[in-house]
């Protein structure tokens, strides 16, 4: 490697080397050309022989100069070639560079593709969803719009309550422990009778809902507002109370107390968070508020009750079927040891004809290896007995 100023010149480029060979040439014949003109001068020769001096050195020079172009042609062929191969390779180098960009960007338009394909298809499903919800949501709003007409209505309201009421009971009794809308001795009809036993007897559940005063409760803006419809909450609810009191509580025909029915946890929570007065008259009246949960809680406790009742009316059948079924263990127990002394006198017998057989099987043995001798009183067969068994 040559540096010339900011020029590098590699020695073992071909091109390179043929231009220092031919500065070379060119700076010796410029040399010999200073030797030639330099050197002192001597006698004269003949002028025939510095004129055949004179055309040696002028054919010399030609050589020299027809050398000289020489390795500049070939130098040329060679840089001229060198450049074809690089520019070959070069060429072959961004073709395969190009190739391998061309299949990294189809593979990444193909992984794009798919990947857009997904998320559109993800993006559809997802947009289904939504229509469904959206058509549920729909749904709803025109359910509770319609919730809200049957609220509206005093009559409409206590049907729903009443069959709210209905659905809790049916899951919570047997169907032959309570019947609705039944007729007292009053003429009073109460939603549900719950048919205990004595204590306490038929317990009555009416279902009461006091929607328009819970509503003006929690629509209230103002102080003068706010009192008003606190005023009409208590109004209501002691209302309520009362008439339960008065009509489905009766002496020898039903408990001493009854249920009131609110189906609404809103507005059951809303009473004894902040009307505990009103849950403490219902007690002091016999009538119990409840909302649908307590109301199923009440309704479990009161099927352990009519469990228990039953219990009691069937005891004696209890004991009865229960001494059949002490009778029928002995039975069971008396067969088992009758079965037992079968097995055991089968066991005897199955050991009886095992012995018999393994004897037998040594006689045959004997009998085998007989050579006519003499037979003894040992080898005699023994007489045959009948007996129950086998023989031992």
């Amino acid at each position: 490697m040559i540096q010339l100023g900011e020029v590098q010149f590699d020695l073992n480029d071909p091109v390179v080397l043929g231009l220092a060979i031919g500065i070379g040439i060119l700076c010796l014949v410029l040399v010999l050309l200073c030797l030639v003109l330099l050197r002192p001068t001597r006698i004269p020769a003949p002028l025939s022989q510095q004129l055949h001096r004179l055309g040696s050195g002028q054919e010399q020079l030609r050589g020299n100069l027809q050398t000289v172009s020489d390795t500049q042609a070939h130098a040329q062929t060679q840089l001229i070639q060198s450049l074809e191969t690089r520019l070959a390779t070069v060429q072959l180098q961004m073709q395969q560079q190009l190739a391998q960009m061309q299949e990294r960007t189809n593979q990444s338009l193909h992984g794009s593709a798919q990947r857009t394909t997904t998320s559109l298809t993800q993006l559809q499903e997802r947009l289904a969803v939504i229509d469904k919800a959206q058509n549920n949501i729909t749904k709803l709003s025109g359910d509770v719009l319609s919730l809200q007409d049957i609220l509206s209505n005093k009559q409409t309201r206590g049907a729903f309550g009443e069959i709210q009421l209905n659905d809790i009971v049916s899951k919570a009794l047997p169907s032959d422990s309570y019947t609705m809308q039944k007729t007292l001795s009053n003429g009073r009809r109460a939603d549900c009778l719950i048919h205990l036993p004595n204590p306490p007897g038929p317990i009555v559940i009416d279902a009461k809902f006091p929607l328009e005063a819970y509503e003006a409760l929690h629509r209230a803006q103002s102080d003068w507002e706010l009192k008003s419809a606190v005023a009409n909450m208590r109004t209501s609810v002691r209302k309520h109370i009362r008439d339960i009191a008065e009509k489905y509580i009766l002496d020898g025909e039903t408990a001493d107390g009854a249920l009131m029915f609110l189906p609404s946890e809103a507005v059951y929570a809303e009473l004894h968070a902040n009307f505990p007065e009103l849950v403490r008259e219902g007690f002091d009246a016999r009538v119990w508020i409840v909302s649908p949960t307590t109301c199923m809680a009440t309704l479990n406790t009161m099927r352990a009750i009519l469990k228990d009742a039953r219990m009691r009316e069937q005891a004696g059948e209890i004991r009865k079927t229960l001494r059949l079924l002490h009778r029928d263990v002995e039975l069971v127990v008396e067969r088992v040891g009758k079965l037992d002394t079968h097995f055991r006198q089968a066991r005897d017998d199955l050991e009886g004809i095992g012995t018999a057989a393994e004897r037998a099987g040594k006689r045959a043995a004997r009998l085998d290896n007989f050579d006519f001798e003499e037979v003894t009183g040992e080898d005699m067969p023994l007489p045959i007995h009948k007996t129950k068994g086998p023989p031992s």
